[in-house]
């Protein structure tokens, strides 16, 4: 069986978020889709292990704040590498609350939803929460941040909470299947690979910049850690 299979597959990213009392929080989601059209009802796929899962089971609802193209590596960083339970997540971000409460973005953000949760499946290690749409709005128009554009252009992986996780192997694998000749390193904390034709846009690092030439006070884009940590690949 070839699992690559799935890579075709098509996902966006969002943040999802809850609220339970003066509780928030929120985490990066690609599993987001609508159901049905009459009524409205939105899905989103939640691992059982994150703050996120317990949040929208106490409070029975949840928002997706749907981010742009342009979303820089340190917001998804924050929402998808770092624990509700240690850090609050939203202090440092432009957000408001929607009709029921959840909080939702206001800034990389095209439009938000928020359902009042219906249903819930569970599927082993994730829950897959369905709800009725009952707020939204469109914020802005621009291109919505996809998971392929993710990956492929900013260079960002998963972390290995999200449904779609592929492993470290099977990330290296592909990168250097595509790219032989170019050498890249590996965040071991994330995961992100360093690209040097791709560089770091978000932090002014031109395409066609090799890792020995980046500043030494530079860290990885998502979760900040040291350039000295990170690996050849």
């Amino acid at each position: 069986m070839d699992i690559k299979a799935l890579f075709d597959i098509t996902y966006g990213l969002y943040v999802v978020s809850a609220r339970n009392g003066e509780i928030i929080n929120g985490q990066i989601a690609n599993t987001v889709f609508q159901v049905t059209a009459e009524p409205i009802n939105v899905a989103v796929c939640i691992n059982k292990q994150n703050y996120t899962h317990e949040l929208i089971e106490k409070s029975g609802r949840f928002g997706v704040s749907i981010l742009t193209q342009d979303t820089p590596m340190e917001l998804i960083g924050l929402f998808g590498f770092n624990c509700g339970r240690n850090v609050n997540k939203f202090e440092k971000v432009k957000f408001k609350n929607a009709a029921g409460g959840s909080p939702v973005l206001t800034e990389y953000c095209i439009g938000y939803l928020e359902c009042d949760l219906r249903q819930k499946l569970d599927v082993g290690t994730h829950t897959i929460f369905i709800g009725v749409l009952s707020d939204a709005e469109v914020l802005k128009k621009d291109k919505p941040l996809t998971y392929a554009y993710y990956h492929e252009v900013k260079k960002g992986t998963a972390p290995k909470t999200a449904p779609t996780y592929r492993g470290p192997d099977i990330e290296i694998t592909k990168a250097t299947e595509e790219q032989k000749n170019i050498q890249k390193y590996r965040c071991p904390i994330c995961g992100y690979i360093y690209d040097p034709e791709v560089g770091d846009i978000d932090h002014n690092i031109k395409p066609g910049t090799k890792f020995e030439e980046l500043p030494s006070d530079w860290r990885c884009p998502i979760c900040t850690a040291y350039k000295s940590s990170f690996i050849k690949i």
